[in-house]
């Protein structure tokens, strides 16, 4: 039984490792988030990081419009890195963990 927990252990350590590895990684997967009239364009990483924002001269003559398509896109933009970040960690969490009844 010992040997048994100590396997598990090496396990739970690995799989802490891949985790990490997955995080740094998502560092350089990147989102693109466009408005839908092209006027803001914006970048993010998996890790919800913004890398780009791109803002058409239209849009810095209406602040009120700007600022709606920034709140807008940004969400959106931050929506999709979680969905992968999530999957991307989870997958790699669950691959490396033991199989422990009840766990799963």
């Amino acid at each position: 039984m010992f040997g048994d927990m100590m396997g598990m252990m090496q396990k739970v350590k690995q799989a802490q490792q891949k985790v990490e590895e997955t995080k740094k990684r998502l560092d350089s997967v990147f989102i693109k988030q466009a408005s839908e009239d092209e006027l803001l364009k914006i970048e993010i990483s998996a890790n919800r990081n913004i890398k780009k924002i791109e803002v058409a001269d239209e849009l810095l003559k209406d602040k009120e419009q700007l600022e709606d398509y920034l709140i807008v896109h940004i969400n959106k933009a931050i929506q999709r890195a979680t969905e992968i970040n999530d999957a991307e960690i989870s997958a790699v969490a669950k691959e490396g963990m033991p199989n422990i009844p009840g766990l799963t």
